[in-house]
């Protein structure tokens, strides 16, 4: 039986009055729930409305800020950086890429570095924000204070899954990639225990240092941690970039492991380049669109699908959402009624 197909708007309005009536204040509601309809929109069902009731959770205990704007650390047109104060991360990262979008028209590049953010959500949910302006744009993310994946050869965790985005305009759909520094996310690794489920192949190590495909292991005593992406065969490439992301995130921002924080949050590096200051927009879209193409028809494997790129299936996934509702991974509504009844907000049409 296929789960109930939700309208979108009906999404949005829920998950906005939910955040408002959370306390946040602001256009915060709403930029929360669109970055977190929008990653179901794309499928990244683990990082979308899945989060909502967590955020809920933090907003409740006082771990996530409800109110006020990030202060400004340093500005040089070019380079900001902000501390978050542990403000919504989704919002902090929608205005982030919002800023650089409109600072990269007038330098040609743009960087924005976050500390102290809270939890961001899904990275992809902002990439259109400036591929829809002809604009490239890079995100990345980290949390300082957790650690769940151990530098390759290592059993100790040092990193967070640390990930990172890239949207690239072409001629046709833009190519929105989604990916992180370990094989897997977190986010998955708790829905899989919770389900009673395992990885899809070795994709952690026991406290032992073995390599196992039971996501307990994270959740045991010592815990176990996760591999990089390329396992134990090739893991020295997804711990080459962590050491980048953690640079981008907490050293460009000057606060990470080092202050040893707690609780949830993230460190997150925007850039954004117009490439009209480079070689011209139009030029841009020509190449990319050539590689895009060239991607898609290369010749398939024997028995194989015909070639996507990175993004191309959420698009699709986003279009027929759009049009006929979404599908929420089961429980998401669930975990939100609490909050509903609490808050008196209708739950959304199904």
């Amino acid at each position: 039986m296929n789960p109930p197909l939700s309208p979108v708007s009906d999404l949005l309005d829920y998950a906005t009055a939910l955040f408002a009536a959370a306390g946040c204040d602001g256009d915060k509601p709403a930029t929360i729930a669109a970055g977190l309809v929008e990653a179901d929109l794309l499928g990244h069902t683990t990082h979308g409305m899945q989060l909502a009731a967590a955020y809920l959770k933090e907003l409740e205990a006082g771990g996530m800020t409800a109110h006020g704007e990030p202060d400004v650390i340093a500005d040089r047109g070019a380079a900001v950086t902000w501390d978050g104060r542990k403000l919504p991360g989704v919002w902090l990262a929608t205005r982030a890429v919002t800023l650089a979008v409109e600072r990269a028209a007038l330098h040609g590049q743009a960087t924005v570095v976050i500390r102290r953010s809270h939890h961001i959500g899904c990275l992809a949910a902002f990439l259109q924000r400036a591929t829809d302006r002809g604009m490239m744009v890079l995100i990345a993310s980290s949390d300082p204070a957790v650690a769940s994946v151990a530098p390759i050869g290592g059993r100790k965790a040092v990193f967070t899954p640390d990930p990172f985005a890239i949207g690239i305009p072409t001629d046709n759909d833009p190519i929105l990639i989604d990916v992180s520094a370990s094989i897997t996310t977190n986010g998955l690794a708790t829905r899989l225990r919770r389900e009673g489920k395992t990885f899809p192949g070795a994709w952690a190590l026991d406290a032992a240092g073995k390599v196992t495909d039971n996501p307990e292991a994270l959740f045991a005593d010592p815990p176990g941690t996760l591999l990089p992406t390329g396992g134990t065969d090739h893991g020295h490439k997804g711990y080459a970039l962590a050491l980048m992301v953690e640079a981008l995130t907490q050293g460009l921002g000057g606060f990470g492991r080092a202050d040893a924080p707690d609780g949830w949050g993230a460190s997150v590096f925007v850039q954004v380049w117009d490439p009209a200051a480079f070689g011209g927009a139009d030029a841009f879209r020509t190449q990319m669109g050539w590689t895009a193409t060239a991607c898609r028809e290369s010749p398939p494997v024997p028995g194989g699908d015909a070639v996507r790129l990175p993004g191309q299936r959420g698009l699709d996934r986003k279009r027929r959402a759009l049009a006929e509702g979404v599908a929420l991974y089961p429980g998401i509504l669930a975990s939100l009624e609490p909050f509903a009844e609490k808050f008196g907000v209708p739950s959304p049409k199904t």
